[in-house]
């Protein structure tokens, strides 16, 4: 699963963007990245792993979540299901 969210572009400042990707490891655990930063600027990339998918998901949802509140909307998304998809 992957989101891209960013915040509105304001005419002082580029966009901030936040990039939240879930992917299945090959030892069946689950890794969750968050890269963020000002767009064209540099970046930080976070990684969390899992190791049951409901919690993946769960912390997924959050850091989502969390940015919608912060302001950012939603440009991409590819992957999403529910939260019981298969």
């Amino acid at each position: 699963m992957r989101l891209y969210l960013q915040t509105n572009p304001t005419s002082a400042e580029a966009p901030r963007y936040v990039q939240i990707v879930l992917e299945q490891d090959l030892l069946g655990g689950w890794t969750l990245y968050r890269e963020s930063g000002a767009q064209g600027g540099r970046a930080t990339l976070k990684r969390e792993q899992f190791l049951e998918r409901e919690q993946a998901i769960a912390a997924f949802e959050k850091a989502r979540d969390t940015q919608l509140k912060r302001g950012y909307r939603v440009m991409f998304a590819q992957g999403q299901e529910g939260p019981h998809g298969h």
